[in-house]
């Protein structure tokens, strides 16, 4: 008899289905008007390690999200490794929920300075000052024709066709390679890589373990001495409500036909914007199909019930 038991494998499975160890990063992108965007991702690994004549990383995104569209653009990034401190956490939780740019960038604590890449280049975004080390990229836009994909036709998601590894790889999902072009390292661990690591000398690395209960990011401190931290959660900051003329106003946008009452909209108060015509979308497939031009609050419940049941089921 094994000593196992098989656990369905869902989406999000590296979170939902395992326990996983992941890198914590703060990726810093260049928005349109010029402005800072700073996203948090664990979906970030090395990928050309040796052989290639580049080096580079690989960074798996939501291809709706501000750091995939400003990469779309400008093709730079900054990938920042943060220290293991609570409020540096904190704040990657925070910058790491999905939301628009300027909601939460006026509020960020973290400090910047210049890169080191290409400082005079406009769509360089600065770096973290209290990262322990930086990796300054280049999108790898010349493989598998990434470079034709145009920030424009993503709305809800992206109608394809996709890439299979490079660019946008499916309706919501996006694949970056990075070339690297400088690491940046803080000059206790540079002197620690040029003259020898010791236990002393290595960096405060948090361990990120992912998005698992819908209210809590869990990861490990680094182990100081003998002793090895437990993992400690960071509350998912609450969902700001989006105000019902907001969502009526997206609702009366999404399609010609079918309409929403208020009740029914009020259910949409606490959806995160960027999922926002998503969930508008999923009810107004399903009101065509039920013959419906006017959406309730039940009929909400309805789509969402079977959406449950639908995810129960795969």
């Amino acid at each position: 008899m094994s000593s196992f038991k098989d656990l369905r494998i869902v989406d999000n499975f590296y979170q939902t289905s395992s326990f996983f160890p992941m890198p914590t990063v703060c990726i810093s992108t260049v928005n349109p008007d010029g402005s800072l965007n700073i996203g948090s991702y664990s979906l970030c690994f090395p990928y050309y390690i040796a052989g290639k004549g580049r080096y580079a990383m690989l960074l798996e995104c939501r291809n709706t999200s501000n750091t995939c569209q400003n990469l779309l653009r400008t093709h730079k990034c900054a990938l920042n490794f943060i220290t293991d401190d609570k409020e540096s956490f904190k704040e990657a939780v925070r910058l790491g929920f999905p939301g628009p740019s300027k909601d939460k960038m006026p509020d960020l604590s973290f400090k910047m300075e210049p890169g080191q890449a290409g400082p005079e280049d406009p769509n360089r975004p600065p770096v973290i000052q209290s990262a322990f080390q930086v990796f300054e990229c280049t999108w790898a836009v010349d493989l598998e024709d990434a470079g034709k994909f145009n920030v424009d036709d993503i709305d809800d998601g992206h109608p394809g066709p996709y890439n299979n590894f490079n660019g946008i790889t499916s309706k919501y999902g996006a694949h970056f390679i990075l070339y690297v072009d400088k690491i940046l390292m803080k000059e206790k661990y540079y002197n620690s890589i040029i003259n020898g690591v010791t236990k002393n000398n290595f960096p405060p690395v948090p361990v990120d373990y992912g998005y698992r209960d819908s209210t809590n990011f869990w990861y490990t401190k680094f182990p100081k001495g003998l002793e090895f931290s437990k993992p400690v959660s960071e509350p998912v900051p609450a969902p700001k409500e989006v105000d019902l003329e907001s969502i009526r106003y997206a609702a009366n946008r999404a399609d010609d036909t079918i309409k929403f009452t208020d009740d029914a909209l009020l259910n949409f108060v606490k959806v995160p914007r960027p999922f926002l015509k998503t969930a508008l979308n999923s009810c107004i497939v399903w009101a065509k199909e039920n013959n419906v031009t006017l959406i309730t609050d039940e009929h909400v419940k309805i789509v969402n019930d079977k959406r449950k049941e639908e995810k129960n089921k795969k």
